[in-house]
């Protein structure tokens, strides 16, 4: 009997033990899904933004002026892997734009400035028949 005791003792010993550990995993901090990200601009003068992330935390995309204000902003859902987006930044003024793309704790800044050509006079032609 005595035997029997002892052994109930032990696993429920072991089992107060074990879930002591499991809520201690559940108080530290979560980290953050990894993303990642680029950027380009394609024939049409439009930019375009990649994003690759994994599927437990959403991911925001922001296209901040010179002065911080938010021009453009998309949220990527959880459930959202990959994505592409693509901007019309034609009607933008001429300037420094920021591209931040972030997922609460980590932040992903790049620079992009946007500048209109001049056009160039055409030399004058000046043909004799």
């Amino acid at each position: 009997m005595k035997a029997l005791i002892n052994t109930l003792l032990v696993a429920l010993t072991l089992t107060t033990a074990s879930l002591n550990v499991a809520n201690a995993d559940t108080n530290k901090p979560k980290k953050a899904a990894a993303f990642q990200s680029g950027i380009h601009t394609t024939a049409e003068g439009k930019l375009q933004v990649a994003v690759q992330k994994e599927t437990t935390s959403p991911v925001v995309v922001n296209l901040l002026d010179e002065k911080g204000n938010t021009v453009f902003s998309q949220q990527i859902g959880k459930r959202q892997e990959a994505v592409r987006l693509r901007m019309d930044v034609s009607n933008l003024p001429d300037g420094v734009y920021q591209v931040a793309i972030s997922n609460g704790i980590e932040t992903t800044t790049k620079e992009v400035t946007l500048s209109t050509k001049q056009p160039v006079a055409a030399p004058r032609l000046v043909a004799v028949n």
